[in-house]
């Protein structure tokens, strides 16, 4: 780990003397703007892994994305260089074909403890449902960000994150229906408990993740990055640019299909995103939105 490579990665240049509050949601804001939430990697051929160096060298010196397995891990890593108080620990992500959370323990998330409070950090899970700043791990209580109002709930055995949002307007009429536009203003979005976690733990899910052929992640390609408005999103051959307006209660989805030859120019200059290896852009139905 180099933080110098890594903050510069993320535009990071104030102070990290002080291990709080502030320091934390500056790292978190700033990562989440700047490293896409991505799984390209599965459909240029390339076998994603848990090596820490191996994900330090893909996100931060080859300015890439990647998925929960490897943001949050480098995240994680990040954190413990530093010296914040960081626990591991995994969740399961809300299904809406299933009404329930899926059967696999595999969104990887950090818990930080600061001046005796807890903490819920995850910079990657991209799109609508990504916090910008660390969430208090307290039930109940809600938590209003760009993206909505999140909301931590503890059920017992449990905690649920689920978030509270804006109606969706799609001005392209060709995408008034599409399975992409989420409809639902109050979602969940997964559950997680408190027992810290190894990277063992993670090991056989992210094969899993990456070669089952009914995963959301073989059956679509996507790639997200938060911006100051909104965040953009390409989702199979759909590009979606959504701006944020609390104001007027709604979120603007500009949504269009793109052609074989944009793709690398929208992953450079949306994404700032260069492949090595030719990419094939995959959107079978599944339950993911925007």
């Amino acid at each position: 780990m180099d933080l110098d490579e890594y903050f510069k990665r993320i535009g990071f240049y104030a102070s990290c003397d002080k291990l709080d509050l502030a320091t934390l949601k500056l790292i978190h804001r700033q990562h989440v703007m700047s490293i896409p939430f991505e799984n390209l990697s599965i459909h240029c051929g390339e076998r994603i892994t848990m090596d820490l160096e191996v994900i330090f060298n893909k996100v931060v010196r080859s300015s890439r994305g990647g998925w929960c397995l490897e943001n949050n891990s480098l995240f994680g890593w990040v954190l413990r260089q530093m010296g914040f108080n960081t626990t591991t620990l995994s969740s399961r992500v809300f299904n809406s074909f299933l009404n329930d959370f899926g059967p696999l323990d595999s969104h990887l998330i950090n818990k930080v403890n600061i001046d005796g409070k807890a903490y819920i950090t995850d910079v990657s899970f991209g799109v609508s449902s990504q916090v910008r700043e660390p969430l208090e791990l307290i039930s109940g209580k809600e938590q209003p960000q760009a993206a909505g109002v999140f909301r931590l709930i503890d059920k017992g055995e449990m905690w649920v994150l689920e978030k509270t949002g804006r109606k969706p307007e799609v001005p392209n009429p060709e995408f008034a229906t599409s399975s992409l536009v989420s409809r639902k203003e109050t979602k969940q979005i997964y559950c997680f408990t408190l027992e810290p976690r190894g990277v063992d733990h993670f090991v056989d899910k992210c094969h899993r993740l990456q070669t089952d052929p009914t995963s959301l992640f073989t059956n679509k390609s996507i790639c997200s990055l938060q911006t100051p408005t909104g965040f953009r999103a390409l989702i199979g051959k759909t590009y979606s640019e959504v701006t944020f307006k609390p104001e007027e209660g709604v979120d603007v989805l500009d949504m269009r299909d793109i052609s074989d030859d944009e793709i690398e120019e929208i992953l450079m200059e949306k994404f700032n995103i260069k492949l090595q290896n030719k990419l094939k852009l995959m959107s079978n139905k599944s339950w993911y939105t925007l």
